[in-house]
This record gives C-alpha cells, structure tokens and sequence, in this order.
C-alpha cells in the first residue's frame, strides 16, 4: 500500500483509492501535531511515523496515529487508536489520544486537510 504524506489537501475520493488497497473504507493515517502535516497509508502507523521521521524530520512526542472511517462523518470519522500513541514520558499511558487538547489539534489538522 502507497504511503503519502500530506501536506495541503487530500480528497476522500484519494483516501478511499489509497484504502481500498488494504482496508477498504479505513485508512491508517499519521499527525505531526507541530508541523499540521500527516501520513496516510501504509499497512502500520509506525511506518507511516518512521517516513514522516525521516522525510519530514517530525518528532515522536509530535506524531500521533488515527484510523480515518471514510465511509463515516462526524465523531465517527476518526478513531485515535494507535500503538504510536503510547507515550508514558508524555503521560499518555493508552493507545487512545488522552489529552483534549492534542486531540482538538488533531481533529483541525484533518478538518483542514481532508475535503
């Protein structure tokens, strides 16, 4: 599966060709909460974090993993589920976003990059 980093804007139409090829209609997907860029794709968040690492020079303590349900809207669009989300040293001791305020910033961050 093709792994694309984001920059601008992406249409669900493009998310929905990127998933199919794996998950059909969820597709994984990377925020560097700092830089207001994400990676979608890939068959891991960690790949997907470790090509944002390396050809983005995002952090960790930055880079948070979702699944986008593109078939779905609203609250249900995105699940802040991901084994890159455990990050004891930031206090966040699950694999969801426990932080509202990271969380706010995620959920701008797709508002504007996802038409």
């Amino acid at each position: 599966m093709e792994t694309k980093i984001i920059k601008d804007k992406i249409s669900r139409t493009e998310l929905k060709t990127l998933a199919h090829e794996q998950y059909g209609d969820i597709i994984k997907a990377v925020v560097d909460i700092k830089q207001r860029i994400m990676g979608v794709g890939g068959e891991l968040h960690v790949d997907i974090q470790s090509l944002l690492i390396e050809k983005e020079s995002s952090k960790g303590e930055d880079t948070w993993g979702i699944n986008l349900y593109l078939e779905k809207t609203g609250d249900d669009f995105i699940e802040f589920d991901s084994m890159i989300n455990l990050k004891p040293n930031l206090g966040n001791r699950t694999r969801d976003v426990e932080s509202e305020e990271i969380k706010e910033k995620i959920l701008q961050i797709i508002s504007r990059l996802v038409q």
